[in-house]
């Protein structure tokens, strides 16, 4: 297999294990390097093996059904690997304070759906770094955390 081939199977795992129906963090520990930097513009960068699994613990106990879905194949150059997603979940956990624009009380029952692009940087098997652009503003509305105009 080529390196981006390489590249893509440690984006599929990922995409697979951390962000799709079911979690299983000791992915964290298996293809995240020591120091990976998560970033995307609902949340606070996050850094480091730790934060990331914290990160995803909270946001999946205040949304236990969250998923999100590749929508394009993957695109992969060099240490790069670029993938377009689809997805969301139902706020029926506890409250949530980790948007960078407000917190959410306890079981809204609200529905976020959105959609975005993630660039990965991947070096000798591990993400280094996941870079997303999200629409966070059609998260944030439909959770009542912004209005529109």
């Amino acid at each position: 297999m080529t390196k981006q081939e390489d590249n893509k199977a440690v984006v599929v795992r990922w995409f697979t294990d951390f962000w799709g129906e079911t979690c299983d963090l000791s992915v964290v520990d298996d293809i995240a390097a020591p120091d990976m930097l998560l970033k995307y513009s609902l949340h606070e960068p996050r850094r480091g093996r730790d934060d990331i699994k914290a990160f995803m613990s909270d946001f999946r106990a205040a949304f236990p059904d969250l998923n999100f879905w590749a929508t394009a194949d993957l695109i992969a150059e060099g240490d790069y690997v670029v993938g377009q997603w689809e997805g969301g979940g139902i706020h029926t956990g506890p409250a949530f304070d980790d948007f960078l624009v407000g917190s959410l009380p306890a079981a809204t029952g609200r529905t976020m759906r959105f959609s975005g692009t993630t660039v990965l940087k991947v070096m000798n098997g591990r993400i280094v770094e996941e870079i997303g652009l999200d629409d966070g503003v059609a998260a944030l509305t439909q959770l009542g955390l912004i209005r529109t105009a």
